[in-house]
């Protein structure tokens, strides 16, 4: 059988472009490889949630303290839960922790409730044998630092004229103040005492105190 020319000529350009091609295969195998890595990461697994973490907890509970506590942790070391600083505290704001959410037995105050008054001579702090709660002037005090809500508050709800927490704020202007409609907390000058908090009259409070521990954790 005579040869067919057509079947030559195939097989010449066919082994004629394998020949040129050969240095494009070389630079296209490692592009291959990088191609298909990536579509492992980029498969169904690699879309999958990580497996949780184990939760963050954290050491103490954070409340606010009577006014002059130690830094949190050393506080609820040198308290002896003794109560005395409860006892004088003509506000009734100072309670003993019974079931251990608010530090295992130490002070707490609970300003939904009842808040530091800023009394006159400060007789929490005199009254503690221990020193848990160190003498410090008013203005140096820091329980905690309020934070006012805007979306709660009943100066951006209604359009009211309500100005109870700047009203009661034991520091004055130099804690809080008003700014045209806005209500305007000053870190520096707020002691967290929580009157604030609890003389808001919204559900829930436009003004809360952060406990300082939030920042001594």
């Amino acid at each position: 059988m005579a040869d067919d020319p057509k079947l030559h000529r195939r097989q010449f350009f066919r082994r004629g472009l394998g020949e040129l091609l050969k240095p494009i295969a070389h630079t296209l195998e490692p592009l291959a490889k990088t191609l298909n890595e990536f579509d492992k990461l980029s498969g169904p697994q690699a879309n999958a949630a990580p497996a949780p973490s184990a939760p963050k907890t954290v050491p103490l509970n954070l409340w606010l303290r009577p006014p002059g506590a130690l830094p949190e942790k050393k506080f609820a070391e040198v308290c002896q839960k003794c109560g005395d600083c409860v006892r004088v505290c003509p506000a009734e704001a100072i309670k003993l922790d019974q079931t251990g959410v608010a530090g295992n037995g130490v002070p707490y105050i609970d300003a939904d409730t009842a808040a530091c008054v800023a009394c006159e001579g400060l007789q929490c702090m005199s009254a503690c044998p221990t020193g848990a709660l160190l003498e410090t002037p008013l203005a140096q005090i820091k329980m905690g630092t309020a934070v006012w809500h805007v979306q709660h508050c009943t100066r951006h709800t209604r359009h009211d004229d309500c100005r109870a927490c700047v009203d009661i704020c034991p520091m004055g202007q130099t804690a809080i103040d008003l700014a045209g409609n806005e209500v305007a907390v000053k870190p520096l000058g707020c002691i967290g005492c929580g009157l604030c908090q609890l003389h808001c009259p919204t559900s829930p409070k436009a003004i809360t105190v952060i406990p300082i521990a939030a920042r001594q954790l």
